[in-house]
């Protein structure tokens, strides 16, 4: 029942106390976000003030922001590693938090293709729970009846590992699923899972996902929801239906469970679960047998008012297939964050997808914003780069993130690329346009220009003893297929067309391109099967002159055009389809182990 008595709000009338509360706080925040950045500035140096990092610059004890901005650098993640690298070593004394690290939160890589180490403390889950506690009370003002049925949100661990010191170093969400505040957290029945939390800290990728699976079929008809974290999730979990409805049908058919889900935790939870049902299994069949699976999702779970997917950023490109399996389901993004600080929120998480824009709560650090501008003059210790507060930025200006956290970050680039979109009263809203100099990403991946060309150098020494190498390339990230996965189009120079390299030879240059991306992208073609194999497309000869016609034909300068190194737009991937003369892909996965940290 509605609370008429709650607080006046542009959001609206919140459907419980709970709600309510939780709505005031958003009010309260965002009404006085200067005065609130200035109180998150003073507590983070009153008590970081005296780490060895902020000694360095002289602040005397001052809280200030003016003080703080004369003296502190703006820093990247290489500027930190040298005490990072310290933390992870075991130098427990205050380096960059007062507070002990808890443990690295772990983020996409390095430009040496290792993860970022985030350090943590205790408390910031507590923060992290306090904006996660925000997104239902204002869902709920857009959905009605939530707490009538279910979730089916795909969820699941990713590989741990520990420093050379103990400390672990581990996905955000892992470190949240796997911590007590999750595993013995208060029933709620606006946030009811199908999934057993047996099945969520699985961290067998296969045995986590068929069960998952399995009990959101079972538990079809009250599911009211579906999602993941990332667009990429969801539709791995509909090709992994696609490709085990038979087995699946058969469980629940006989009321018994795959041998080769061995896990004794989630064996135990399914027998008050699985229970014989051939009259589901028949419809199961029925539905998932058949060529087409289009709205495939609203076919099964037939109550599903939303999906709770990140369709912004490089996630964007999945929504057509979204919208293919679901028959056009609203999508829902909800909220902003990464590993180094949880930022903001989606006040109207209905809202079509290119109208996402996200409200900074301000109490969650401190924020700053670099403007991004191609013709701004770059940062150097000789010209300090002019950051603008959160209350200050400028609707219609692109803006680079960069916070200071609690935990020890201070004045930390985050690498995103931001629009001011407008004001939530003196909160601003962003939305999110790009990584800063990513070229490629599938999943959680993030592949950079140097990187590719890194890998793209490696693979043509194998053309070497052929007496062949590559004149030209580009790339795009095909996410037509399930997984998606990197393409490469090669133009060749083959010098004696008897001594072409091989088809073999070929395939062996796409797995060494692989070899020399990042541990991320590595982890997802390996452990999570996230990422496809890449895919070299050898075309023929001319056709990057071609692109480059096509491109001065559309107004490009013929003196400072160069092919580009990732591409998008239809009629350039057409052309360079309709050039392909052979497909290749690698062979194998690529070495991958979880990192032990020196």
């Amino acid at each position: 029942m509605a609370i008429d008595s709650a607080l006046p709000s542009p959001l609206g009338t919140p459907v419980c106390e709970k709600d309510a509360k939780a709505l005031r706080f958003i009010e309260e925040m965002t009404r006085n976000a200067d005065s609130v950045q200035e109180r998150v500035l003073a507590e983070i140096l009153s008590r970081n003030g005296e780490t060895e990092y902020l000694r360095r610059f002289n602040l005397d004890g001052a809280t200030d922001s003016d003080t703080f901005k004369s003296k502190v650098p703006v820093v990247t993640y290489e500027d930190l590693q040298p005490e990072i690298q310290r933390i992870a070593n075991g130098d427990r004394s205050a380096i960059l938090s007062s507070h002990p690290v808890s443990e690295f939160l772990t983020s996409s890589g390095t430009s040496a293709g290792e993860r970022k180490l985030m350090p943590t403390i205790h408390e910031e889950l507590d923060r992290r729970q306090l904006l996660f506690s925000l997104l239902m009370p204002v869902m709920n003002l857009y959905v009605p009846g939530l707490d009538k049925g279910k979730g089916l949100y795909f969820l699941f661990v990713k590989a741990e590992t520990k420093t050379a010191s103990g400390l672990l170093a581990r996905p955000v969400l892992t470190s949240y699923y796997k911590s007590e505040k999750f595993k013995t957290r208060p029933y709620d029945p606006f946030n009811v899972y199908t999934s057993p939390d047996e099945a969520i800290l699985c961290v067998d990728s296969f045995q986590s996902m068929y069960i998952q699976m399995l009990c959101g079929l079972i538990m079809r008809e009250g599911v009211l929801r579906v999602g993941a974290v990332f667009a990429s999730g969801l539709l791995r979990a509909i090709r992994f239906l696609q490709l085990n409805w038979k087995q699946l049908a058969d469980d629940i058919s006989a009321g018994t469970l795959n041998p080769n889900v061995t896990d004794p935790s989630i064996r135990k939870c399914m027998e008050n679960i699985l229970k014989p049902n051939p009259e589901l299994a028949e419809f199961i069949t029925k539905e998932c047998s058949g060529e087409k699976w289009d709205g495939i999702i609203t076919r099964i779970w037939p109550n599903t008012k939303y999906l709770d997917v990140i369709v912004t950023g490089a996630m964007a490109q999945y929504i057509p297939t979204l919208d293919h399996y679901s028959g056009g389901l609203p999508l829902a993004c909800t909220m902003y964050a990464s590993s180094e600080c949880f930022f903001g929120l989606n006040m109207k998480p209905m809202c079509k997808p290119s109208e996402v824009s996200y409200t900074i709560m301000p109490n969650m650090g401190y924020f700053e914003f670099l403007p991004h501008d191609p013709n701004y003059p770059p940062l150097s210790p000789e010209s300090p780069p002019r950051l603008v507060d959160l209350a200050h930025v400028q609707v219609g200006k692109q803006y680079e993130l960069v916070v200071t956290t609690y935990a020890g970050l201070n004045r930390y680039r985050i690498g995103d690329i931001l629009l001011v979109t407008g004001y939530y009263n003196s909160a601003p809203q962003f939305r999110f346009v790009k990584r800063k100099n990513v070229l490629l990403s599938i999943d959680s991946d993030k592949t950079d220009e140097a990187e590719l060309q890194k890998g793209i150098d490696n693979a043509s020494l194998l053309l070497k003893e052929f007496n062949a190498s590559v004149i030209e390339y580009t790339s795009y990230a095909d996410t037509t297929t399930i997984p998606g996965h990197y393409v490469i189009f090669w133009e060749l120079l083959v010098k004696d067309a008897a001594n072409s390299p091989s088809d073999e030879v070929l395939n062996q240059c796409c797995l060494v391109v692989e070899e020399s991306l990042n541990s991320v992208y590595r982890q997802g073609r390996v452990a999570d099967n996230s990422i496809g194999p890449l895919e070299i497309r050898v075309v023929k000869n001319g056709t990057f002159e071609e692109l480059m016609d096509y491109a001065i034909s559309r107004g490009a300068s013929i003196n400072q055009y160069k092919a580009p190194r990732c591409v998008s737009f239809t009629p350039i991937l057409e052309l360079l389809n309709g050039r392909v003369v052979s497909k290749h892909f690698s062979p194998a996965a690529p070495h991958w182990v979880p990192e032990r940290r020196r």
